[in-house]
């Protein structure tokens, strides 16, 4: 059995036919997401037809159709009886999900979907450290405490270290016992990787945020409230402080029209 190169068929040994690729549907759901989120689609536009979406990317409708399908569901696009479908404002788009989050690739920086995670971690995570300090259980603060670790073991791999931090402030979540935190813990995940990589990435040293995270596990530990509050607090501006020079390192890009001479 032969592959063709980024091939959306393979070749049967009997030289029955063809079937299409599995990772087509998915590579076709990046590409025509990716066009959306970099404005060759624009907000409030129609789509090209089917067929013209067919000849573009060069697959069948069957898999046009499943990708509009994903990208209504994502709330980029919305199909509309006979008329075609339009590409909806970014108010609509899952911004949470991971899969958005990836699609829109360098933009996030231009839309400002980062300080908009910062927003809302100012807003929980205080709470959600106070609460932590009084309901964690011996074992949360010790899976917060071994992401911590973990942290400090990874301060030269960004990869590493930054999943480490997720872990942290999920676990920090989960340990709050709110159920409404406990659930956001696995929404807004994917949203505070991207915000945790960006601001680690943009960090000269990550020995500030390390030790901030150490005195949080130690006001766990003792159970002192006002000390884990406090903590996330500092974190919080650690945090807002190494997103504005990730920003400054990703100016905007210009538009079209700008680029134009």
């Amino acid at each position: 059995m032969t592959v063709q190169n980024e091939g959306e068929r393979l070749d049967t040994p009997e030289g029955s036919g063809t079937v299409r690729r599995p990772r087509v549907q998915k590579n076709v759901t990046r590409s025509i997401a990716s066009d959306i989120c970099a404005d060759v689609f624009p907000i409030g536009a129609f789509l090209p037809t089917e067929a013209e979406l067919c000849l573009r990317y060069g697959v069948s409708r069957t898999v046009i159709r499943e990708t509009l399908k994903i990208l209504e569901s994502k709330g980029l696009v919305r199909g509309r009886s006979r008329v075609g479908t339009i590409v909806c404002p970014k108010e609509e788009w899952n911004i949470l999900d991971a899969q958005v989050l990836e699609w829109i690739g360098p933009r996030i920086f231009e839309l400002d979907l980062l300080a908009c995670v910062l927003d809302a971690r100012r807003a929980i995570e205080p709470f959600a450290a106070e609460f932590a300090a009084e309901r964690a259980t011996v074992q949360e603060v010790a899976e917060i405490e071994r992401a911590w670790q973990r942290m400090c073991d990874a301060q030269g791999d960004l990869e590493a270290f930054t999943q480490a931090d997720v872990d942290f402030h999920a676990g920090l979540l989960r340990a709050s016992h709110n159920q409404v935190f406990m659930q956001l813990a696995s929404i807004i995940q994917a949203a505070l990787e991207f915000s945790l990589y960006a601001s680690n990435e943009a960090a000269d040293a990550r020995d500030e945020a390390v030790e901030v995270h150490k005195r949080l596990v130690e006001a766990l530990r003792v159970r002192d409230k006002a000390a884990a509050r406090e903590c996330s607090h500092q974190m919080l501006n650690l945090a807002a402080r190494d997103l504005a020079i990730a920003v400054r390192k990703h100016p905007a890009p210009k538009s079209d029209k700008e680029n134009r001479p």
